[in-house]
């Protein structure tokens, strides 16, 4: 599912117009990222956990010269599902 597909589905679910479901899931998503360069966790009970996780530095190679070389540490964005997510996902695959 593209974004714009979200967007329509999220309209006919709640009855509003495209635009303004829009403009909301537009703000849901900068508030999530915002509150992840801060350094905050988000979490959206029922649904999961955004937070920022910390990449330690490490060896790598070059896939062109086969020269070994430092990859620096690093902060990158995860999500953990929440267990009820899990399930629900999970009860899709028994189906």
């Amino acid at each position: 599912m593209q974004k714009i597909e979200y967007i329509a589905e999220v309209a006919e679910r709640t009855g509003i117009s495209k635009k303004e479901a829009r403009r909301i899931v537009d703000a849901m998503l900068d508030v999530i990222s915002e509150r992840l360069q801060a350094g905050e966790k988000v979490v959206l009970t029922g649904f999961g956990t955004f937070e920022v996780r910390e990449r330690q530095a490490r060896q790598g190679v070059n896939p062109k010269t086969r020269e070994r070389m430092l990859i620096d540490a690093t902060k990158t964005p995860g999500f953990s599902a929440s267990n009820s997510l899990k399930m629900l996902v999970r009860s899709k695959e028994r189906s």
